[in-house]
């Protein structure tokens, strides 16, 4: 069974930073393109991942994040990471991690699992 747990969402003031953990199993995690989606309670998720890796580590970041998050997988712990820095007000959402094997496409519509997601405020 493939699982997905995401945990490190919290809430945090304007300028902060937060690190998200997704530990992924049931699935050869090496072989996997991994992405970070976050959707605002009430709208519709953003399309797009905001942040991916691909299986062979190549990232992709969406313009709203680039040069603030960063995304990173530990194969031995077979867990994605996000670090997320200079977090504003806009940056609150659910976060959610998801897995492909469609690599180089971040379209949430190529990802095949996901994880439940955690949630992440930022208050000015």
């Amino acid at each position: 069974q493939v699982q997905l747990a995401e945990s490190g969402g919290d809430s945090v003031q304007s300028g902060g930073s937060l690190k998200l953990s997704c530990v992924v199993s049931g699935l050869p995690f090496g072989d996997y393109c991994l992405g970070w989606f976050r959707q605002v309670p009430g709208v519709e998720r953003e399309l797009g991942a905001i942040a991916g890796i691909s299986d062979i580590g190549t990232t992709s970041y969406a313009e709203s994040v680039k040069g603030r998050f960063t995304i990173s997988k530990d194969y031995a712990k077979n867990t994605l990471f996000l670090q997320m820095n200079s977090l504003t007000p806009e940056d609150s959402a659910i976060y959610s991690c998801a897995a492909s094997q469609a690599c180089g496409r971040w379209s949430a519509s190529d990802f095949a699992y996901w994880g439940q997601g955690t949630q992440v405020t930022v208050s000015s």
